[in-house]
């Protein structure tokens, strides 16, 4: 009986701390999640598991500083991908990074993933943001 209880309780403190939540902190939430999950099936490869990237090869994405300078573009790499020499963190990277196939949503979703990881803290990339970046590639 006392265990019914106590899982009631549970159960109403939980549902409780999650209608708390605001719009905003829900949709985070969400893009948040599925974002490690297309960065797990699709970047964690090479950019590894804490983002710390691959020697020379492959760039970290731990450097917040060049993720906020690059802001614009980052959705733009994502789709069409990177060629040539990239400085991050006062180090240089000469690889080639292919198109990642992402859709916007999942590009908006591992962008927030990737920014709000590793050191990083930002905002949500929503779908309209990245389809507006997306629109200026190159």
């Amino acid at each position: 009986m006392k265990v019914k209880i106590i899982g009631c309780i549970c159960f109403v403190v939980i549902a409780f701390a999650i209608s708390c939540q605001s719009d905003e902190r829900i949709e985070f939430n969400r893009y948040y999640s599925n974002g490690s999950t297309v960065y797990q099936a699709k970047c964690q490869n090479c950019h590894g598991i804490k983002g710390d990237g691959l020697q020379s090869f492959i760039p970290p994405l731990t450097d917040s500083l060049y993720l906020k300078n690059n802001k614009k573009t980052l959705a733009c790499l994502l789709k069409n991908g990177l060629k040539g020499k990239v400085i991050i963190n006062n180090k240089a990277f000469d690889g080639e990074m292919l198109p990642s196939g992402l859709t916007p949503l999942e590009i908006a979703q591992v962008l927030t993933y990737v920014t709000n990881s590793f050191g990083n803290k930002a905002a949500t990339s929503t779908v309209e943001t990245v389809n507006a970046d997306l629109a200026k590639c190159n």
